[in-house]
C-alpha cells in the first residue's frame, strides 16, 4: 500500500486495510493521502509521488464536486461534522461506474477536523455509461432509485419493487441481492403471474411424490432452495387470494410444509417482491390482504419509467446494442439515437430492446441510422408514438393510441405460428419468459 511519509498518515493508512470495502484517506484540502488494498483492486493504484485530489482521481474534475454541479460528500461532512453519504459516478478501470460513497470526518484531540475517510461501495450491475453492465443511466431519477438499492442492499429488510412493466425490476432485485451479505447464496425467482393455487403452492413449497395427480417424484420448493439467500416474488400482485394467507404465514414464521408432507420445515431467506399493480388499491378493493401488504412493503423502491428518464435513452440504447450484437460491429448513428429519444415507450426498456433487436436484423450494413429505426417501427404492434423533441412525459390523448391489444394478439399469434407452435422458442424471440407468453395468450 502506498502512503505518504507522515507518521500519522502511515498509521491511518495501515488502519484502512481494516475496512472490508475500498477506502481512502483524504485531507481537508481534498488530497488523497492513502488507500487500502481493496481500493487498489477496485480502482487501481494511486501514484503518491504527485499531488492527487479526490475530485481528479474519482471524477476527472478540475474542481471539487460541488463546484462541478454534483453533491460533494466531503464538503457536506465538513459542514455537518458527521459522516455523509452520496451516490457518485466514479472513474474505474472498467469505465464510469456508480459508487455509494460514505465520507467519515476524523478529528484530533482538540476537536479540529484533520482527515476524512472515504468508504466506497460499488453498486452491483450498475454503470454510468453504455457498457456491459446491466443497469445503465445517469439521470437523477435513475440515481435516486440506485441510491435506495445501495442503501437497502446490505440490510435484511424486505423490499417491494414498484413500477411499470419493463422498467427492470428483476435487475434491481439482482442488484439488491448482490449487494447483500447473502450474495454467495442463491437468488431464487418465482414469477407469480398465471399460477393456479395448486401450482403456486407446489412451486413455492415443493411436494412429495404422489401428493397429487402427476407428482411422479418429490420436488423441493423454491423457499427451500432460497435458504440462506434471497427469494424474489415477481408480480406478487397476481398471487391468488387464497394463497396469500399461506405466504403470510411463511413470512411471519419462516416455516412451511411441502404438499403431501406433514413435516414442518424452515428456511432463512431475504424477501424481495415486485409488481406493476397498485397494491394499495387492491387492498382497498379486497383483492390483496392488508396484513400481507404491510409485511412486504417494508422498504418500497419505485423504478422510474423510461419516460421519466428519457435522458438515459442514448446510454441504454448503446448498452443494449452491445449486449444484443455479439459481433460488436454495429453502431448507432446520432440521428438514430435522436429518433429513439422522441419515441413513447409504453413497454419501457423491454420495448427499447425489442426495437433495437429489430433494427439490427433490418440493417444492411453495420450502421443503424434513423431510416433503419423507421423501418423497424413500420410493422411493430402498438407502434411507438413520435413525441416532440424535448417531451418529458410521453402522455398522449386517447385518440393517439392504437388498439394495442388487437395488434399484440395478432403479433403473438404470428410469432407462435412461425415457430410451429413452439412457445418456448416464440418467447425467446419475443424477449419474454414462456410463462409471460402463456399469460398473454390466456388474456386474449
Amino acid at each position: 500500500m502506498n502512503i505518504i511519509a507522515s507518521d500519522s498518515s502511515r498509521g491511518m493508512g495501515e488502519m484502512l486495510n481494516g475496512f472490508d470495502c475500498p477506502a481512502i484517506l483524504v485531507s481537508a484540502d481534498y488530497e488523497i493521502l492513502a488507500s487500502n488494498k481493496r481500493y487498489e483492486e477496485a480502482f487501481g493504484a494511486i501514484d503518491f509521488g504527485r499531488s492527487n485530489h479526490c475530485f481528479q482521481i474519482s471524477h476527472g474534475y478540475k474542481v471539487p464536486c460541488d463546484q462541478a454541479g454534483e453533491d460533494c460528500p466531503l464538503g457536506a461532512a465538513r459542514q455537518s461534522g458527521h459522516k455523509e453519504r452520496v451516490l457518485h459516478i466514479h472513474q474505474t478501470p472498467r469505465g464510469p461506474e456508480h459508487v455509494d460513497v460514505e465520507m467519515v470526518p476524523i478529528h484530533d484531540s482538540d476537536g479540529e477536523l484533520i482527515y476524512f475517510v472515504e468508504l466506497l461501495q460499488p453498486v452491483p450491475l450498475a454503470s454510468g455509461v453504455g457498457s456491459d453492465q446491466e443497469m445503465v443511466g445517469e439521470s437523477e431519477q435513475f440515481k435516486k432509485m440506485l441510491a435506495k438499492i445501495s442503501r437497502v442492499g446490505d440490510s435484511n429488510a424486505s423490499v417491494l419493487l414498484l413500477g411499470e412493466s419493463g422498467t427492470g425490476k428483476e435487475l434491481a432485485a439482482r442488484a439488491i441481492h448482490l449487494a447483500s451479505a447473502r450474495a454467495e447464496k442463491p437468488l431464487v425467482t418465482l414469477e407469480c403471474a398465471g399460477l393456479t393455487d395448486a401450482l403456486f403452492e407446489s412451486e413455492l413449497f415443493g411436494h412429495m411424490k404422489g401428493a397429487f395427480t402427476g407428482a411422479l417424484n418429490s420436488k423441493k420448493g423454491l423457499v427451500e432452495l432460497a435458504d440462506g439467500g434471497t427469494l424474489f416474488l415477481d408480480e406478487v400482485g397476481d398471487i391468488p387470494l387464497s394463497m396469500q394467507v399461506k405466504l403470510l404465514r411463511l413470512i411471519e414464521t419462516g416455516t412451511f410444509r411441502p404438499l403431501g408432507n406433514s413435516e414442518v420445515r424452515s428456511s432463512d431467506f431475504r424477501l424481495i417482491c415486485a409488481t406493476h399493480k397498485n397494491l394499495f388499491e387492491m387492498v382497498e378493493s379486497g383483492e390483496f390482504r392488508n396484513d400481507l401488504f404491510y409485511r412486504i412493503n417494508v422498504f418500497p423502491i419505485l423504478l422510474p419509467s423510461l419516460a421519466e428518464r428519457r435522458g438515459d435513452i442514448p446510454l441504454l440504447a448503446k448498452s443494449l446494442l452491445t449486449k444484443i450484437d455479439k459481433t460488436g460491429k454495429h453502431k448507432l448513428t446520432a440521428s438514430a439515437v435522436q429518433k429513439l429519444q422522441t419515441l413513447d415507450y409504453r413497454g419501457n426498456i423491454r420495448e427499447l430492446r425489442n426495437l433495437i433487436s429489430r433494427a439490427l436484423v433490418l440493417t444492411d450494413t453495420n450502421v443503424i441510422d434513423e431510416q433503419v429505426i423507421e423501418l423497424a417501427l413500420e410493422d411493430a404492434p402498438g407502434r411507438q408514438t413520435t413525441l416532440p423533441v424535448g417531451t418529458g412525459s410521453g402522455n398522449n390523448s386517447e385518440t393517439e393510441w392504437v388498439d394495442l391489444k388487437t395488434h399484440e394478439r395478432q403479433y403473438l399469434d404470428s410469432v407462435v405460428s412461425a415457430c410451429d407452435g413452439d412457445k418456448e422458442r416464440a418467447a425467446a424471440i419475443l424477449g419474454i419468459s414462456t410463462r409471460s407468453l402463456y399469460r398473454k395468450l390466456q388474456q386474449y
